[in-house]
């Protein structure tokens, strides 16, 4: 039998069972309004602020979307769910991915916050197309690269060097790079894993020179009583200095200090996405490449390119992070000319 406990609800776990058996469920404070109490769980299971802003917004739009205006509107859960998806579906037109984020939303705030057992939602399913991903061509790639400078063109480097995604490479620590090793570890990637990748060799004369003026800056931070960085989980408790070592700043940190949303705590964070995502844009279109370009185009391109080069799927699997080979397998279709890699009928003439 579980009780409520005030006590264990300051700290976030509200109920505990009496015969100690099975797991406490997180019970958020109950004065606290609906979003409030999904951010609290939110922050106690370590999800990253930019899935609480996500789900958040989410149930904003299916409340706002029903109309509701009190908790007891939230019954009946499974029927206002489907409602609310198909409605995505057929009058939206949004993507399945972005109908799958809103489901999971859904789902955390009723599984999670509310601690109701949703049964089977039988909603309109958005269409899923087929897509192959953009790649460069190397000489491209090139181009693009040499269309942007400064922080920005180190960012792309590694980007399309080391197959990163954007947030992975913009929140990498100076302790992640192993110069000598020719590698970098990539930490709380997707799906929460940690992995290696290669590190080129031709990039680490100038992320040495790099991170040297990054030192400066972190020094003059910790003279004027700053320098502290965002630590994951309980790490700035169980390591009341580590915030401050050099090996835990940011490679690419932002130039001013800012709030922290979550702790209100003022301080450098890394480079802001949208700075490297406008140079990429604004290089791609100097020089003239008609193809719709992001920064995820280096990590695709990153992927078909060892392929061309002979590295084998499984090792490209690892490096990217994927957990099923059938999404590296993607990249196997862009080498194929023509689609299907036979030669056109036109060209024989």
């Amino acid at each position: 039998m579980a009780t409520y406990d005030r006590s264990q609800a300051r700290r976030g776990s509200g109920w505990k069972d009496r015969a100690g058996s099975g797991p406490a469920l997180i019970v958020p404070n109950p004065k606290l309004k609906l979003l409030d109490q999904v951010r609290e769980v939110m922050r106690l299971k370590h999800y990253s602020i930019r899935t609480e802003r996500c789900y958040c917004d989410w149930i904003r739009r299916y409340v706002k979307f029903h109309g509701m205006h009190s908790r007891a509107d939230l019954q009946g859960a499974e029927s206002k769910i489907e409602e609310f998806l198909s409605d995505l579906a057929v009058n939206g037109h949004v993507a399945a991915s972005t109908q799958n984020q809103a489901f999971n939303a859904l789902l955390f705030l009723y599984r999670e916050v509310m601690h109701q057992t949703l049964e089977n939602i039988q909603a309109v399913r958005a269409d899923r197309p087929v897509r192959v991903p953009t790649v460069l061509t190397p000489d491209e790639v090139k181009r693009v690269i040499e269309a942007v400078s400064g922080t920005p063109q180190m960012v792309v480097k590694l980007l399309y060097g080391s197959g990163l995604r954007l947030m992975e490479g913009l929140r990498l620590r100076v302790k992640d790079l192993d110069f000598e090793m020719r590698q970098l570890t990539v930490r709380d990637g997707k799906g929460a894993k940690d992995r290696f990748t290669v590190l080129a060799e031709g990039l680490i004369p100038g992320l040495r020179e790099h991170l040297a003026g990054v030192r400066l800056t972190h020094e003059e931070d910790l003279r004027a009583a700053g320098g502290a960085v965002y630590l994951p989980g309980a790490l700035d408790r169980k390591y009341p200095n580590a915030a401050r070592e050099w090996g835990w700043q940011y490679v690419f940190p932002a130039r001013g200090l800012s709030k922290d949303p979550r702790s209100g705590v003022i301080r450098r964070h890394h480079l802001d996405e949208a700075t490297i995502n406008k140079a990429i844009k604004a290089a791609v279109a100097r020089v003239g490449i008609a193809k719709q370009a992001s920064s995820h185009t280096f990590r695709h391109s990153f992927a078909t390119h060892a392929l061309q080069r002979g590295a084998d799927i499984r090792t490209i699997q690892e490096l990217l992070g994927h957990n099923d080979a059938a999404t590296t397998m993607i990249y196997t279709h862009v080498l194929r000319q023509g689609g299907s890699g036979m030669k056109s009928p036109l060209d024989c003439l």
